[in-house]
């Protein structure tokens, strides 16, 4: 009798320790959602890797990839809690931490916190061959899909046709479309031309080269001039897509990797520190993760380091 009472008694100290030890293992996950965009971006596979890296390096994280609108709809779930880091434009980085309604952000998003600078989106104007579109101005009367509405894309699309003294009126029909539908329209002869600010190598672009004849078309210098910061002159390198024998002048924009003051600063540090220290595995994912490098991680930050990213820059050194 008194064997079983002591089973019994061992039994359920047993439970209870398991119960408690279940308990302190849920209390030590910590669930990590990496913001992207659409599928057919550079956001997406590089969100993808970064998301795998997380899961192996960082103790008891688990995380998941989100595939978004991109940058304007991130930094607003950012903002809201929902999720722990995210992918976007530089432009835009600035345009939510000071609140620009117009773009989509009602108020100033205060609970940002800055991670990374990373790589550098290049503004990518593709037409078909037989549109005849062979430069800026030969867009006016065409039909041109300028990024899905209030994405970072189409905020540069109105930016770069501001500085070219142009507007979307000026245009013959404006879609507001991913990257991947504008292709399919373009395949379709649907669609004249196709602006996507991204990567160099963006899928949907290499698979709109390897379909048709395209031109590749350049943002001239005075239009570089005119934009100013956080706008960069860039070429996008012969080769590059098929059928494109000319370095093409154009403009590009840092993107950033941004969290929230709601993250803790030991999840900040290590989503920071693992980044840097995986970027074979990035590059591995998507050629643009080739320009992530630790010595510009701070460059032209539009709004405050996290703490935890902060830390893992001084321990580096550069800061």
């Amino acid at each position: 009798m008194t064997s079983i009472r002591a089973k019994s008694v061992l039994a359920g100290a047993m439970a209870v320790a398991l119960s408690f030890g279940s308990v302190s293992m849920a209390k030590a996950d910590e669930f990590i959602n990496v913001l992207t965009g659409g599928t057919s971006g550079v956001y997406y596979p590089l969100g993808a890797a970064l998301a795998n890296v997380y899961g192996e390096k960082i103790e008891g994280a688990r995380t998941q990839v989100q595939s978004t609108k991109a940058s304007v709809e991130n930094l607003n779930l950012l903002q809201a809690g929902r999720g722990e880091i995210g992918f976007a434009l530089g432009d835009s980085v600035k345009l939510a931490w000071e609140g620009n309604e117009e773009v989509g952000f009602k108020k100033p998003l205060d609970k940002l916190r800055g991670i990374a600078a990373i790589y550098p989106n290049y503004i990518q104007i593709v037409a078909s061959k037989e549109s005849g579109i062979k430069s800026l101005a030969d867009l006016k009367g065409k039909s041109v899909s300028v990024g899905a509405p209030k994405s970072g894309t189409e905020l540069n699309a109105r930016k770069i046709f501001e500085a070219a003294g142009m507007s979307y009126e000026d245009l013959g029909k404006v879609e507001y479309l991913p990257f991947a539908e504008s292709v399919e329209l373009m395949k379709n002869r649907q669609l004249d031309a196709t602006l996507q600010s991204a990567g160099l190598g963006v899928a949907s672009l290499k698979d709109l080269s390897a379909s048709m004849e395209v031109t590749i078309v350049s943002v001239p210098a005075d239009v570089t001039d005119k934009l100013g910061a956080p706008y960069i002159a860039r070429e996008i390198p012969a080769g590059t897509y098929e059928g494109q024998a000319d370095d093409v002048p154009t403009v590009a924009i840092v993107n950033f990797l941004v969290s929230h003051s709601g993250v803790s600063d030991e999840i900040a540090y290590q989503m920071t520190k693992q980044l840097f220290e995986n970027l074979p595995t990035l590059e591995a994912a998507h050629n643009a993760a080739k320009a992530i490098k630790l010595e510009n991680a701070i460059k032209g930050m539009p709004l405050p380091l996290h703490p935890g990213a902060e830390r893992y820059y001084k321990e580096k050194g550069i800061m």
